[in-house]
């Protein structure tokens, strides 16, 4: 009986071996390259990345040692070419250097660029509008500037002694003192600040008569009243 039960047992995975073993071995097989497929993929994409991380160091040497031409002639593929933010950093430096140049539509142009695009880390659109704004701030109206700075102008935001300044300024050119005059003293208060742009916020706010140094009291509900004051 324990003879006919094992011959039964292998008769059993004999067929089931014939009427499952293809499709099985099919699916084992595709698991397997679709596996090594994604380990060369990410091997690519870290290849790529390496790649791109080594290009940029070497145009930003360039930039460094004063080779503008050449540095810049190293990100053009850069900008198109790799993850987006090395894309947006790319097209940022090479912005940076029309800049230096004195080109400012092209710098402008850069700027706008990335602050336009969508697929770009946030981090970097929003500095990329801070230096389009900064760049064509002669030639723009309050309006225009108030418009794009001052959703960055909010306490707490990563650009805000940045933003708060041009949207200073803004209000400047709109003769409205009493809405500039704080938003510098608040920049010039918090510690979060460049101490160059702590510095010289103090100084506008004096000229405007407000105190950027011992007036503790005001900074929190003026600055959040400034900052959504309307235009």
């Amino acid at each position: 009986m324990r003879e006919v039960d094992e011959a039964l047992r292998q008769d059993q995975m004999l067929g089931a071996a014939r009427q499952y073993g293809r499709p099985v071995g099919a699916a084992i097989a595709a698991a397997l390259l679709a596996l090594g497929g994604f380990l060369y993929w990410q091997h690519s994409q870290d290849a790529a990345r390496a790649s791109q991380g080594e290009k940029f160091t070497l145009a930003l040497d360039s930039v460094e040692g004063g080779q503008l031409p050449a540095g810049k002639t190293a990100l053009v593929p850069l900008t198109t070419s790799g993850p987006q933010g090395s894309r947006a950093a790319a097209a940022m430096l090479a912005a940076g250097i029309a800049l230096e140049q004195g080109n400012r539509t092209d710098a402008a142009k850069g700027f706008a660029a990335v602050s336009a695009n969508s697929e770009a880390p946030q981090a970097y659109r929003d500095l990329a509008t801070l230096r389009d704004v900064a760049t064509q701030f002669e030639t723009m109206s309050a309006d225009q500037v108030i418009a794009r700075v001052k959703p960055l102008a909010q306490p707490g935001n990563a650009w805000f002694g940045n933003a708060a300044e041009l949207l200073g300024m803004a209000y400047l050119k709109q003769g409205k003192p009493q809405l500039a005059g704080p938003l510098f003293a608040a920049v010039a208060k918090d510690k979060t600040a460049s101490d160059s742009l702590r510095a010289r916020t103090r100084q506008l706010a004096g000229l405007l008569g407000v105190d950027a140094i011992d007036d503790v009291a005001a900074p929190a509900g003026a600055r959040a009243e400034l900052v959504g004051a309307p235009q």
